[in-house]
């Protein structure tokens, strides 16, 4: 008999590129492996305080491989990633919370729809270089993505209610109890009751070790061409 998918919980945050990667790859594997992918929209910011960490961009040395670093997983991951000009204030100053409270009320109200209003906000910030904090950019976002007008100005309301914030504080908080320090963070829930969490977009061979799955590569054969 087949044994039952296992639970993959995928920790990220619109703001950080090797989230938009990972996301990719696992969303390319989820009817690849015997998974049961869970998108976690969660806020990078609270992460980050929580764990004493700072984004890598802070590090000047860090930074300038960043850069470099995503020219070569855009060609690699074929996912097209081209950092914004204003690098600070898009990613420092105005930061990913109301995205990241709208990605909340979408996973509450609609999750059908919560893989692509999410790829749609990533290729807003981190690859045509456009904004995602003010209203109307998160609905242009969320029509593009398939939404009605109507289905994302009533989900962008909910962004201000309590049930939605304490939603993603709880997510964020569940992500820093598995032991997150950045994002993405995966946490992939083993037959014997045993969790365990990987950190980063690289991380893949091992998970696919762990899940005892065979790894095809960031873009299997199966699904080429779809991005």
């Amino acid at each position: 008999m087949a044994s039952l998918p296992r639970k993959l919980e995928l920790f990220y945050d619109v703001l950080s590129p090797y989230s938009w990667l990972g996301f990719e790859v696992l969303c390319r594997y989820q009817n690849i492996w015997n998974i049961n992918l869970q998108l976690r929209p969660s806020f990078i910011a609270g992460i980050m305080k929580s764990s004493g960490n700072k984004p890598p961009a802070l590090v000047p040395r860090k930074g300038k491989y960043m850069m470099t670093d995503l020219q070569h997983l855009k060609n690699f991951y074929q996912v097209p990633i081209q950092a914004p000009k204003d690098f600070f204030s898009v990613i420092l100053e105005k930061g990913s919370l109301t995205a990241m409270r709208f990605l909340t009320a979408v996973n509450m109200e609609k999750p059908e729809m919560l893989e692509k209003v999410s790829r749609e906000l990533w290729m807003r910030v981190w690859s045509r270089d456009e904004d995602i904090t003010e209203p109307q950019s998160i609905l242009t976002a969320a029509k593009k993505a398939g939404l009605s007008e109507a289905e994302a100005k009533g989900l962008l309301e909910k962004c201000s209610s309590d049930n939605v914030k304490s939603r993603l504080k709880e997510t964020t908080d569940a992500a820093c109890n598995y032991g997150a320090f950045g994002l993405p963070t995966i946490v992939v829930h083993m037959d014997d009751n045993k969790s365990h969490m990987l950190f980063g977009s690289d991380r893949m061979e091992l998970l696919a070790h762990l899940l005892g799955e065979q790894w095809l590569g960031p873009v299997p054969s199966t699904v080429k061409g779809k991005l």
